[in-house]
């Protein structure tokens, strides 16, 4: 697959307490004495994964929906969260290892029935070509852009909030049952990512809008609720007004609608879409990183 890092964040924030207790602050508030009592079960997983077991508050804010986006941003507050316990241990990991033991947490102990591909982007950052093997290691690998055409890129790109989230576990349910059936399609869609690196590196940047539209429709075809009615009309709208290709982004069925669209049809396409909100943003270099670490003498225990 191809992947890039955006410049909307998780924020974790890992703080000592004096008693032993847990606090945990997100959409809501638990206060709890043992780590089987939190109900955030990636909080839960990931404080036991890194060994931090009581005596500690933890928030976490979002600049997008925490649940249901279709941007990976409960990879990505898995990956955040081992990032932060880990630096507040003094234990600094690399981003293979937060990738994969997110993948762990995800997939093998929680049992969500969800790739690899947002834990990975989400840790490593930037715009990249990734391989899932069938021995199940990764390869991760940066595909290079001058300043320019990275700017180009980004530009082109527009996400539109579809005014829904939605619980990926059904669809993605749904298309894995069927995936004997859709083999053909797959590996079309394989075969996609392999040819699109060489379309960013020489900069037919247009292509990669009839690449989205090709593979948008080729996804619908996987599982009965990726899209409906209401998500395609507001694709057929940004098409009509210019947009080149464009996608539901994640499981489909929400989330965020993403369109290629060059620079001068972006108002057009905005007009066909002013019943949704628009989500500026850019691409992100950085994958999961510390940007505050105060250290004290002694702490943590």
């Amino acid at each position: 697959m191809v992947s890039t890092a955006i410049d909307k964040y998780i924020f974790v924030i890992v703080k000592e307490r004096f008693d032993d207790k847990i606090y945990v602050n997100y959409s809501q508030k638990e206060i709890v004495d043992q780590i089987d009592d939190l109900k955030h079960e990636l909080v839960r997983e990931a404080m036991r994964k890194t060994g931090v077991l009581n005596g500690i508050e933890i928030t976490t804010l979002a600049d997008i929906p925490s649940e249901g986006s279709g941007l990976g941003s409960s990879s990505s507050l898995t990956v955040g969260m081992l990032n932060a316990l880990y630096t507040y241990q003094g234990d600094s990991r690399p981003a293979e290892q937060l990738a994969q033991e997110a993948c762990e947490i995800e997939i093998d102990i929680l049992g969500k029935p969800i790739g690899k591909q947002d834990q990975y982007i989400a840790a490593f950052g930037n715009l990249r070509r990734i391989d899932f093997r069938s021995d199940g290691t990764v390869d991760v690998e940066r595909i290079v852009l001058s300043d320019q055409r990275r700017r180009q890129l980004s530009n082109s790109l527009m996400l539109f909030y579809t005014e829904r989230t939605r619980k990926s576990e059904e669809i993605l349910e749904e298309q894995k049952a069927g995936i004997q059936d859709k083999s053909a399609v797959l590996k079309q869609m394989r075969d996609q990512a392999s040819h699109a690196p060489q379309i960013l590196e020489t900069g037919k940047l247009d292509e990669v809008g009839a690449m989205l539209d090709k593979g948008w429709q080729m996804k619908k075809s996987l599982a009965t609720r990726i899209s409906d009615r209401e998500l395609d009309e507001m694709y057929d709208k940004a098409r009509y007004a210019g947009a080149l290709g464009g996608k539901i982004s994640g499981a489909g069925g929400g989330g965020f609608l993403l369109v290629y669209c060059p620079p001068d049809r972006h108002e057009a396409v905005q007009q066909a879409l002013s019943d949704y909100r628009e989500m500026p943003f850019s691409m992100e270099q950085d994958g999961s990183k510390v940007i505050f670490n105060v250290r004290r003498e002694g702490w943590p225990k």
